[in-house]
């Protein structure tokens, strides 16, 4: 067990994974899913329609992506700890400007700030951190670290719907940008200290090298990968409900489906944690991914009945939660850890761009007729080539260090 800096006030690995995860909880919660609760009373405010509030998610989406490269570059030359919390910093002011905001173009700026700011403060960042503090065992610490994030929605959801009936949308986020300025950025400061300013494999003469010589097929196949599987992940939770609602189902269904798979997420994680040190780590990443596409064609051949949906909640679930640690790892296992920082920063813009336009995607391939038939068919098959992807820069990633 690597310690996590000589000077750090946490040293174990499952301690400054899980002090680092909170602030995790909380801006994936104030941020990312209270987006859709403050919607409908801006659009009354404000007399936006749906598709002008729409926009504002996806400004926020390719700001981080945006951002995403700089960030990285930052945390590899060892500056997490101003990154992370000038981060929160940054979103606390987000969100208390979003208080005062009065026109479309207000709603607009907000946003791309705080997309900004997700770039330093979401997982991307933090994975690069605990990939250089713990080299011999990140796989582990980022896998401690998405423990409390796979919460947000399930802590955040009610709270700040609670917050916005009891106080108002505006008082609602200055409540959530206090959290974010007292207790997210002093967090990172607090925990972030002593931050090694290279990598421990390289010595004070031997600086990282460029981040080029890395983007070779491995990489690219991996980025192939990424892009498609968040396509999917992204595309299905603005259409969910509708989904659910067109095929009939009860009220319960509807309800209980979406809030399953978060729950499902979680218990995925803590099983890999728990069992993971018994399982060989390539084969583990080749065949989670395939829990995403089996879960879909559940849907796709049995249709979106209770026994389906069931069966989608538990594979598509457990996929989705433990598809976040393969992402999370597979460029440093694959292509390099010295410079995962930077290279999932490369990716930033791509995957940006793949998450905003995944919902709209599905809703172009709706119809009144076939319903999300077409849909579902396409995330099927993106999420079966994107698998392939990962099996492909795995297969080559090894033949490269085989005796």
């Amino acid at each position: 067990m690597h310690p996590s800096s000589p000077s750090s006030p946490v040293s174990r690995l499952g301690a400054f994974s899980g002090w680092l995860s909170l602030p995790q909880l909380i801006t994936w919660g104030s941020v990312f899913y209270t987006f859709s609760l403050l919607v409908t009373p801006l659009e009354a405010e404000l007399g936006m329609t749906r598709a002008q509030s729409s926009v504002a998610f996806s400004l926020a989406l390719l700001a981080e992506g945006a951002g995403a490269w700089l960030v990285g570059r930052w945390i590899d030359r060892g500056h997490e700890r101003a990154v992370m919390a000038l981060g929160s910093v940054w979103v606390g002011t987000g969100l208390l400007a979003h208080s005062f905001i009065a026109t479309l173009w207000g709603f607009y700026a907000v946003w791309l700030w705080l997309g900004l700011g997700l770039a330093a403060t979401l997982y991307t960042p933090a994975f690069a951190v605990v990939t250089r503090r713990f080299p011999q065992d990140f796989r582990r610490a980022i896998i401690t670290l998405t423990f409390l994030g796979g919460l947000a929605s399930t802590v955040f959801i009610p709270l700040s719907s609670w917050w916005i009936e009891l106080w108002g949308w505006r008082r609602a986020l200055w409540a959530l940008a206090a959290i974010q300025l007292l207790l997210c950025a002093p967090l990172h400061a607090w925990l972030l200290q002593g931050a090694r300013t290279h990598h421990p494999h390289h010595t004070t003469h031997q600086p990282l090298g460029p981040v080029r010589q890395h983007l070779k097929a491995p990489f690219w196949l991996l980025a192939l990968f990424m892009v498609l599987m968040m396509s999917v992940t992204s595309a299905l939770p603005a259409h969910m409900i509708n989904l659910l609602q067109e095929a009939g189902l009860s009220p319960a269904w509807v309800v209980a489906i979406p809030a399953a798979i978060g729950v499902i997420q979680v218990i995925g994680r803590f099983v890999l944690f728990v069992f993971e040190r018994h399982w060989n780590v390539h084969t583990a990443n080749r065949w989670i991914p395939s829990l995403i596409p089996m879960g879909l064609l559940a849907l796709v051949v049995g249709g979106v009945t209770p026994w389906a949906a069931l069966l989608f909640v538990v594979l598509f679930g457990l996929g989705n939660g433990l598809n976040t640690i393969v992402k999370g790892t597979a460029m440093a296992q694959y292509v390099s850890a010295a410079h995962v920082g930077q290279l999932n920063g490369v990716l930033g813009m791509p995957v940006a761009l793949a998450r905003a336009a995944a919902p709209l995607m599905l809703g172009v391939l709706w119809s009144p007729t076939a319903g999300y038939t077409y849909g579902l068919w396409w995330m099927l098959g993106a999420s079966i080539l994107g698998m392939g992807a990962l099996w492909a820069a795995q297969h080559l990633a090894l033949k490269r260090h085989r005796p």
